[in-house]
């Protein structure tokens, strides 16, 4: 049964070269997925200026890498959380995603999990965070 408490899951997007996000809720952490083990698409020159968004990007993680396997696992365990933590009313989940530039395979694996934890859980907060897009003037979402 439901706790009535809101949880909010804040995901990030960020690049190993500038650090994991530090958690602001208070709790300490969270969950920290290393991407890197994707082949990485920025290493392609028509991908490098496009961003885990653009549909070419999307299209070449999907059918040339091991995405979905990882974000399947990923959805899972992070669905026994979440569960878990409306349960007994916690109030703050973080899950971040980094990958070298945090621009590729990172931003696409936040964008799936986000959408995914949207359909499978009514009424939890999301607050996506793309960190290395952001200090673009990148305007996220909403969720």
């Amino acid at each position: 049964m439901q706790n009535n408490n809101k949880l909010t899951v804040t995901i990030y997007s960020f690049s190993y070269k500038k650090g994991i996000p530090a958690d602001e809720s208070g709790n300490g952490g969270g969950y920290v997925f290393d991407c890197r083990g994707v082949l990485n698409p920025g290493r392609i020159n028509e991908y490098k200026t496009k961003t885990g968004r653009d549909q070419e990007v999307i299209s070449y993680l999907e059918k040339e890498t091991e995405i979905h396997q990882f974000l399947n696992l990923i959805k899972e365990l992070t669905s026994l959380s979440i569960t878990n933590y409306l349960k007994r009313g916690f109030s703050n989940l973080q899950i971040s995603f980094g990958c070298t530039g945090g621009q590729h395979r990172s931003v696409y694996s936040a964008e799936k999990l986000a959408n995914f934890i949207k359909e499978k859980f009514d009424g939890v907060n999301i607050n996506l965070i793309h960190i290395e897009q952001e200090s673009k003037n990148w305007v996220n979402e909403t969720y």
